[in-house]
């Protein structure tokens, strides 16, 4: 059931019309020097009805992908035209971008800190004003995020997929790895989820980093569920499409030992019980501990840094039920990108 509408919608003091299209600043709490602080907010509304989407990047300070995502959507021609509200936040966690880091000034998780309070913590007076001046207004959400510093993760949506509008959204943003996860406490989907908008959340790359192959899958997901929820008109598929496949069960390998570790599985891999992940050893080079899979499944995140300690997580692995399908359409995406990105590639 949408909000399809298109009655005047006040953000941040700041009424939109339908047809309309405005930038809006939402204020923030000043920083120690006096200095103005404001999430930057784009609304473009269409003059005929529709579902409000909202579209969240950064709410992580270190997760840059999500902005240039917001960027190339914002420069799209796909949403010149469109029905309904788009209400895209480039940067929630402003304070955490400007400082490259995760956290808020206060060192509060903002995605913890829902549905937050108008005179609570620094963290509980941003995500009350996010909820209350954005979230509430909108239908549908969809949240970037990547992975945290010195680990990334294979394009995937998480989501409720046992909720039917939800698992459509998810399945039309199109990556191969859906993964069926519970709303955590406190959390931003949660908070929406409480007050009936759906919301899945786009995770792929890693902290501080630009990844261009998720950044694109990023772009078209978000396009594709416009044209799911009627946003956007459909357009019939073409060339061989890329299967979707929903884990229920993941779970991190974590390190047995500390020491230096030479990576040997990849994001995307399909590994069988007991393959070898990775191998840890001492500065001399003798070999500590070999790291294995527990189960067959598919790695959809891992550590970058050839450094570890005893007990890090290492590897996250989704467990499916064919899961050497599943690494064969994360290959396919990437081939359908490629395409798209250059449509008349030079052959020898």
């Amino acid at each position: 059931m949408t909000r399809a509408s298109i009655a005047p919608i006040t953000i941040g003091g700041v009424t939109i019309n339908a047809g309309e299209t405005k930038r809006i600043e939402l204020p923030m709490p000043l920083l120690y020097t006096n200095t103005q602080m404001s999430i930057p907010v784009h609304v473009q509304r269409g003059k005929r009805p529709g579902p409000t989407l909202f579209v969240s990047a950064a709410i992580h300070g270190d997760e840059l992908n999500g902005i240039e995502i917001v960027s190339r959507l914002l420069k799209s021609k796909s949403i010149k035209t469109l029905r309904g509200t788009l209400i895209v936040v480039p940067m929630v966690n402003v304070y955490g971008v400007l400082n490259q880091s995760r956290y808020l000034p206060d060192r509060r998780d903002l995605n913890r800190s829902f549905p937050g309070s108008r005179k609570g913590s620094l963290a509980g007076r941003i995500a009350h004003l996010f909820l209350n001046e954005i979230v509430t207004h909108c239908d549908y959400g969809i949240d970037l995020h990547t992975g945290a510093i010195h680990r990334s993760n294979l394009p995937q949506i998480r989501a409720n997929l046992d909720d039917p509008e939800t698992l459509a959204a998810a399945k039309a943003f199109g990556m191969p790895v859906l993964l069926n996860a519970e709303e955590r406490d406190n959390s931003l989907r949660q908070a929406a989820s409480e007050r009936g908008v759906k919301v899945i959340l786009y995770e792929a790359g890693e902290a501080l980093r630009y990844d261009e192959f998720s950044i694109r899958a990023g772009v078209k997901g978000i396009i594709n569920v416009m044209r799911e929820i009627g946003m956007l008109n459909k357009r019939k598929g073409s060339g061989k499409q890329v299967r979707l496949f929903i884990a229920r069960q993941s779970g991190w390998v974590r390190a047995s030992e500390s020491g230096f570790v030479n990576h040997v599985a990849q994001l995307g891999d399909h590994v069988g019980k007991g393959d070898v992940l990775a191998t840890i050893s001492d500065p001399f080079g003798t070999l500590l501990d070999t790291i294995v899979s527990y189960n067959e499944g598919v790695v959809i995140g891992k550590q970058n840094i050839p450094l570890t300690q005893e007990g890090e997580a290492m590897y996250h692995i989704a467990y499916f039920s064919k899961p050497n399908f599943v690494a064969e359409h994360v290959e396919l995406l990437q081939d359908k990108l490629d395409l798209e990105e250059n449509p008349n590639p030079i052959t020898d």
